[in-house]
């Protein structure tokens, strides 16, 4: 029996139904250079102008799913996280939901942020530390102090930059700044999509006509941007059929 866990609370449900909805160039062996390709085909789906060119593209590690069948080869990020190449953030909407940037976006829209602000000089120290292979998610107060050698003054600074968000007493999570209306706009929007998938007959549609729908006012980003989100997170079951992905939804994902 599949396991449910909670998604968002008391608004979406997901269930373990996994499949590769669409293939990009270079997915069959699995490798890190494969992941980072597929990364790189969702980041052309994330809509930048959205933000004002203000936030690096950004994908979400369950959408490699929707791209890769093989979970394990998924896990083939954390070696282009270790490399320092890509960075992992933990989102406060789902315990489980992580986004994935490239450090060297993350270190221009940081930086382009930070022009002219007070906090330029302790946000540049930071990133020299960080990006040369800090995989990191969260940091302690004793990390922060001993072994990156900032004072807590300067960490108050990186709050308020928003590249550190508080976790808990004496620990902070790495953050996107700027990335609220991100989330804001994502949740909208996979409830909009996973709408149209439970309104359409027997509560199913191929992948290619919702792909075609033209969006709501409440779906910001591209509709193939929160198919590869709603099939990885396995909010709706894949089915092959000779007219294509047949998407299926799946009972208790929304309200």
């Amino acid at each position: 029996m599949s396991r449910k866990r909670a998604l968002i609370a008391d608004t979406f449900c997901l269930k373990r139904r996994r499949c590769a909805a669409d293939a990009v160039p270079g997915d069959t062996h699995d490798g890190a250079a494969d992941i980072r390709s597929s990364l790189q085909h969702l980041m052309t789906l994330f809509s930048r102008k959205l933000f004002n060119d203000s936030l690096p593209p950004v994908a979400l590690k369950h959408q490699l799913y929707s791209l890769h069948s093989d979970k394990t080869s998924v896990d083939k990020q954390s070696e282009l996280r270790a490399n320092g190449e890509l960075l992992m953030f933990q989102l406060g909407f789902d315990s489980e939901a992580f986004a994935l940037v490239f450090a060297e976006d993350y270190r221009a829209k940081v930086l382009q942020g930070e022009a002219g602000q007070e906090t330029l000089g302790t946000v540049e120290k930071f990133l020299a530390k960080l990006i040369p292979g800090c995989s990191d998610l969260s940091f302690n107060k004793e990390k922060m102090l001993k072994e990156f050698l900032f004072t807590d003054s300067e960490i108050t600074q990186l709050v308020k930059s928003g590249v550190l968000t508080v976790r808990d007493a004496g620990s902070w999570w790495l953050s996107i700044p700027n990335s609220g209306k991100f989330i804001k706009y994502f949740i909208k929007g996979r409830k909009a999509v996973l709408g149209m998938v439970k309104k359409s007959k027997y509560g199913e549609i191929l992948k290619t006509e919702l792909e075609e729908r033209r969006t709501t006012s409440q779906v910001k980003f591209q509709m193939k941007y929160h198919i590869h989100d709603i099939v990885g997170a396995e909010l709706v079951e894949c089915i092959q059929t000779t007219s294509g992905t047949l998407l299926r939804y799946v009972d208790g994902n929304i309200n």
